[in-house]
């Protein structure tokens, strides 16, 4: 599986879904025109992913906001990750968000109840 990397915009988040070394980051903002549209390709990579066998994967969200649209393309890439997580495979959200950003951080709680066997960990960035 290729590496699939995305410039950030001022609508969409980077990506870098770097598979063979098992570490997928979104960063940034999202709130794309087509939320359906960027994030289905990054879906069906990962459904893909999912399918090979494969070592542990972690997955960084560090997103500074995101609206509904986004949030649910999100819970779309989480729930093969958690399916994933249950067959057996060693998956990791890790959920980053700025020291004193209660909305995101709030977000992240509320995806992480969705989460039994994939481990879900709440990371505070503080500013350097």
């Amino acid at each position: 599986m290729d590496r699939i990397q995305i410039p950030a915009t001022s609508r969409s988040p980077l990506v870098d879904f770097d598979f063979p070394a098992g570490r997928l980051l979104l960063r940034g903002e999202s709130y794309p025109e087509d939320a359906a549209a960027f994030y289905g390709p990054l879906l069906q990579a990962l459904r893909a992913c999912l399918e090979e066998e494969g070592g542990p994967l972690t997955v960084d969200v560090a997103l500074s906001y995101f609206n509904s649209s986004s949030a649910k393309a999100l819970m779309n890439l989480f729930m093969p990750l958690e399916d994933a997580a249950e067959a057996g495979r060693e998956v990791t959200i890790r959920w980053l968000y700025a020291e004193g950003d209660d909305t995101i951080a709030e977000a992240g709680e509320d995806f992480a109840v969705d989460f039994s066997h994939a481990r879900f960990e709440m990371v505070q960035e503080t500013a350097a």
